[in-house]
């Protein structure tokens, strides 16, 4: 019993690290990306939102899910641009349409998430 209770405390230990380097992340990526912050804000806004009308479960879900869905392509989108600057730190095409493919791809879902909120939001504002 007492291996099992040892086994169990590592794997604790070990995801309380990898929840530690994913804040870190989280951290990087606010700290030195401008539309980071920007994305910042807008979650919190939208939590304020959420909490001040009083939006029920399933529009929460959709705040949620698109409050993620930005979240994850800002990250990645952030983790690309590091990654392809220490590959290839002199100029290069195939690199910028790397960049901007993923720069697409957070404009994308964070089009997706103002639309999501609009429809939640219009009621409780102008209905």
């Amino acid at each position: 019993m007492m291996r099992l209770m040892n086994c169990f405390a590592k794997f604790l230990a070990a995801r309380l690290r990898s929840f530690g380097f994913a804040l870190e992340g989280l951290v990087y990526a606010v700290k030195t990306e401008g539309n980071a912050r920007v994305h910042l804000v807008a979650t919190l806004l939208v939590i304020a939102l959420g909490f001040g009308f009083g939006v029920s479960r399933g529009e929460w879900m959709a705040l949620l899910a698109a409050m993620g869905l930005v979240w994850t392509a800002e990250l990645l989108n952030t983790a690309l641009e590091i990654l392809c600057d220490i590959v290839e730190p002199e100029r290069s095409e195939a690199i910028k349409r790397a960049k901007d493919v993923a720069a697409a791809g957070v404009l994308a879902s964070a089009l997706a998430a103002a639309g999501i909120g609009a429809l939640v939001f219009w009621p409780y504002i102008f209905g």
